[in-house]
């Protein structure tokens, strides 16, 4: 919750340029906003705000004088025409072995800025871009802004409806794409259009560092997707932050995410402050898919944020994947100390870094430097606040934690965004007047637990969301996890809940190695938790899924808790002798928990090679020799056992 449960009063306050918010009416009001006299519900307070017509929640200064030194005044321009200035001949991009210089760079999107003029494009106007990623990507979105305009970068690799929807809930009034878009009630450019030389010349506007630069979406895993509005200081407060690991124009940065992932703003905003090249890889997904230490060998990459999934799985096969880079930063999950300490283990010899952040907060609010001394704990932590940035560990009643303690962790400073467009609910529910700050400034609660260690570096514990009551305890999955990944021979580990009401049940779905029987990881659990804590349901699966942003597959994840629950409803137990021993055959080769009479071998996981070893086990075991087309035709517990019966009835005679 953002507001203490018990509250049922709040104030509306109003801040500098007459801009609204609402504040718990039992707390004083923060420094730089003052109380209108309106009160009542959450709700009333709202509608107040809604009726009055002022804006709300519009900016993160509220009109003051700058207080970070992170942004000073910067916007992406300023900083790209010094970066121009410095390395106009250096290439800005490259892909597939074509480059575009940053003077070449500088020209087209002068160009695309020009002909999005012609076409009445005006400040803060949002532009819908849907073109693959590439070179002229990259002009179209620097025309958009030099235009003054707000870019909203649309994956095409994306359905079409998540396109549609997209694109239609940025409010966009323009759309850039290289196909029709039929269904959208807006103007459709190309950018062959755009880039073609010959716009007309002509100053393009001036643009503030309180200017909307873009909108990016939430994936929408837990609901409506959100289209979340930054503007020009949030940018430059990450790409130029002195406290992630600094680039260099000689750097050659992997540019593999989505253009709608918050990922871009590092691969393509941290390179250009530097004057590094911006090289265009295969994405994410199909990376994994093949050799990547191969590819970034070939491209002579030096520097790459890859998701905390994609490390966690990619080390675990390939120990070098990332050896040679000069830079490695991770986020968007929790990162493994397996993974960890398999990376650092090998032939990586570079910097390392943990990044924590929402997209609210622009991309990054924390970062933590990994190194060996970190593989032995049960978590790898986030790491201190970013230059800038502000982050605090609160109760319920918005008042800090101890050290140690747990709380919900809030984002203030100079990367929190304007706030959600069209949905101020929703931003009066997320994004907070900062009451720690001298002068106006918002927080925004990322609905995620932490805690901050004696040494100041705070720790991930998991979602706020994600609680939940088991036999009226109150647990955290992330919890779960963490004791679940202190087995030595657990590579990874997720945690559903599944059920609802007092029918909730934890199932752990885990990536063993070393051949790990569930049952002894199930007396580790036992030790290490409470009986409350310990999983209904342990489930071995060769790797936790992970979606084309490289963070977990939750629907996937939850698909495969409900269908184990399912079966465990209807399992029928083993009945008699030769069923419970080709049960207990069965737990060992296919690391499950129960079989039931009624399972069958292949739907549990099982394979042609795993019905030998079956068979090589009855062999041994009873000196029995069943057909090998009979245990690979006969896959269910109840009849293969009935033949295991059938052949040893002579043998008994």
């Amino acid at each position: 919750m953002t507001y203490p449960a018990q509250l049922d009063t709040f104030v509306v306050v109003r801040g500098l340029e007459g801009r609204l918010s609402i504040w718990p009416a039992d707390q004083s009001v923060p420094a730089g906003w003052t109380a209108t006299g309106t009160s009542g519900t959450r709700a009333e307070c709202l509608d107040h705000i809604e009726a009055s017509g002022w804006p709300f929640l519009l900016s993160h200064r509220q009109g003051a004088e700058p207080s970070t030194p992170a942004s000073d005044g910067d916007t992406l321009l300023r900083r790209w025409r010094s970066t121009v200035e410095q390395h106009r001949y250096r290439p800005a991009v490259t892909n597939q072995g074509r480059s575009m210089t940053y003077g070449e760079m500088d020209q087209a999107s002068d160009d695309v800025a020009r002909r999005l003029l012609e076409r009445g494009l005006d400040r803060e106007d949002r532009v819908a871009v849907l073109l693959p990623r590439g070179i002229e990507l990259i002009a179209v979105l620097l025309g958009i802004l030099k235009a003054g305009g707000a870019y909203v970068p649309v994956d095409t690799r994306y359905p079409d409806m998540r396109q549609a929807q997209m694109t239609s809930g940025s409010g966009a009034r323009i759309a850039i794409a290289d196909r029709q878009l039929p269904d959208l009630d807006m103007e459709v450019l190309t950018a062959e259009q755009l880039l073609r030389p010959g716009a007309p010349a002509g100053e393009l506007p001036a643009v503030t560092d309180e200017q909307a630069a873009c909108v990016l979406f939430t994936s929408g895993s837990s609901g409506r997707p959100k289209p979340i509005l930054l503007e020009h200081r949030n940018l430059c407060y990450f790409a130029g932050n002195r406290s992630l690991p600094e680039l260099t124009s000689s750097d050659r940065v992997a540019q593999v995410s989505s253009v709608s992932f918050d990922a871009f703003n590092f691969e393509v905003w941290c390179s250009v402050f530097a004057g590094a090249e911006i090289v265009i890889l295969p994405a994410m997904p199909d990376l994994i898919g093949n050799d990547i230490q191969r590819e970034l060998r070939r491209q002579r990459i030096t520097a790459m944020l890859a998701p905390t999934m994609a490390v966690n799985h990619l080390v675990r096969e390939d120990r070098d994947a990332f050896s040679s880079l000069r830079i490695l930063c991770t986020g968007g999950d929790v990162i493994l100390p397996t993974a960890c300490r398999q990376l650092l283990d090998g032939a990586f010899k570079g910097a390392f870094y943990n990044l924590y952040g929402p997209t609210e907060g622009t991309t990054a609010c924390t970062g933590y430097r990994i190194d060996l001394g970190d593989v032995a704990s049960d978590t790898v932590p986030i790491g201190s606040a970013l230059d800038g940035a502000a982050v605090y560990v609160l109760n319920e009643s918005l008042a800090p934690v101890a050290d140690g303690e747990t709380g919900e962790l809030y984002i203030g400073g100079a990367g929190v965004a304007r706030g959600y467009l069209g949905m101020l609910r929703m931003t009066a529910d997320r994004f907070l007047p900062d009451p720690f700050v001298g002068e106006p400034g918002l927080m925004y609660a990322t609905g995620d637990l932490g805690r901050r260690r004696r040494d100041g570096n705070l720790e991930f514990l998991g979602r706020t969301d994600d609680q939940v009551k088991v036999r009226g305890y109150r647990v955290e999955p992330g919890e779960v996890e963490r004791a679940l990944l202190r087995h030595e021979h657990v590579q990874a580990a997720a945690v559903v809940p599944v059920g609802s009401g007092d029918g909730v049940h934890l199932v752990a779905l885990v990536v063993p190695e070393g051949g790990l029987p569930l049952d002894a990881l199930r007396r580790h659990a036992a030790d290490v938790m409470p009986d409350y804590m310990v999983p209904s349901a342990l489930v071995a699966i060769t790797e936790i899924p992970i979606t084309d942003h490289g963070k977990r597959d939750l629907p996937a994840l939850r698909h495969i808790a409900q269908e184990e629950m399912r079966r465990r409803d209807t399992l029928i137990p083993p009945r008699d002798e030769a069923e419970r021993y080709l049960a207990g055959v069965w737990k060992d080769l296919l690391s499950v928990e129960e079989v039931g009479a009624a399972d069958d071998f292949f739907a549990l996981g099982g394979n042609s090679l795993l019905t030998f070893r079956v068979r090589q086990r009855i062999k041994r075991d009873h000196e029995v020799t069943i057909p090998m087309k009979d245990i690979l035709t006969v896959t269910v517990l109840s009849e293969q056992a009935a033949i295991l019966r059938d052949q040893k009835r002579p043998a008994a005679r």
